[in-house]
Formats: C-alpha cells, sequence, structure tokens
C-alpha cells in the first residue's frame, strides 16, 4: 500500500510539474523544437530542473541496494545502439515536433486540450496495440530482425 501511495504522489508531482512548466502547451514545446524560427527557450530550463535531480539520484541510487521503500534496486542495463532503439527514437522526436507532446504530457494535456487530446490519446493507444501485429508481419518476412526493446 505504501508503495502505490508513492506511485500516486510522484505521479501526480511529475503532472503538476507538466502543467506548471508548460510541457502541455503544444504551442510551448513547438516552439522549443523550432531553433530556427521563433525559438522559445525557457523550456531549456524544465529539462535542467529534470536533468539535474535525476544526476544526483542516480549517484545516491548507484551506492544503494536497496530502494527507500526496501525493494532492491536493479542493476543498470546494458544498453545497445540498434534499429529499434534508432527507429524509435526518430518516430517519437517526428511525433513530439509535429504534435507538441510526448506520452506523458500528452495524458495530462488530454483533460485540457478537449478533443484534440483525446485523439491523440486514442492514436497512441490505437498504434501501442498495433505495434505487436507489425512485429510479426516484419518477422514473417524475414527482412528484418524485430525484437522487443524490453
Amino acid at each position: 500500500m505504501l508503495r502505490m501511495f508513492f506511485a500516486a504522489l510522484a505521479g501526480g508531482l511529475f503532472g503538476a510539474g507538466l502543467l506548471v512548466s508548460g510541457m502541455v502547451d503544444t504551442v510551448k514545446v513547438q516552439g522549443w523544437l523550432d531553433v530556427f524560427g521563433a525559438w522559445d527557450p525557457t523550456l531549456a530550463f524544465v529539462m535542467g530542473g529534470a536533468i539535474i535531480p535525476m544526476a544526483i539520484a542516480w549517484r545516491i541510487a548507484a551506492g544503494r541496494k536497496l530502494s527507500g521503500l526496501g525493494t532492491p534496486i536493479p542493476e543498470p542495463s546494458v544498453q545497445k545502439l540498434d534499429p529499434n532503439l534508432i527507429t524509435g527514437s526518430i518516430l517519437f522526436g517526428a511525433g513530439w515536433g509535429l504534435v507538441g507532446l510526448c506520452p506523458g504530457p500528452a495524458l495530462a494535456a488530454s483533460t485540457i486540450n478537449g478533443i484534440s487530446g483525446v485523439i491523440f490519446i486514442l492514436a497512441m493507444v490505437a498504434a501501442m496495440i498495433a505495434l505487436p501485429a507489425l512485429r510479426r508481419a516484419f518477422a514473417s518476412t524475414g527482412k528484418t530482425e524485430w525484437t522487443s526493446a524490453r
């Protein structure tokens, strides 16, 4: 129960941070991405405000075996640069640039962006549902080795 409380607390703080920072405002996010146009550098402070505390948290966690709630902290996984990661990164970045939202802020914005926010969430969920079938289709052709990112 304590774990669920802290998960809800962390999620609430994350959502509040997205709202306060303007990350749910698609115009602000697109302004950040428009480096050669009407660039809005204010989201750099949001990134700095996220990166600095996480860097400190990672340093602290690196020397611990258990979390504050007593659960084991898993060893960091070794990530390799593969076609799945590259393709996913390109699609994520293109979607973020076109729409001005990524999945976390999209959930927070779905309540304030009206029907466009709901359409984005539905499209995102549809893509998540379609992905396993697409992977099976590509795997059956033998043209690519498309494996899970997990």
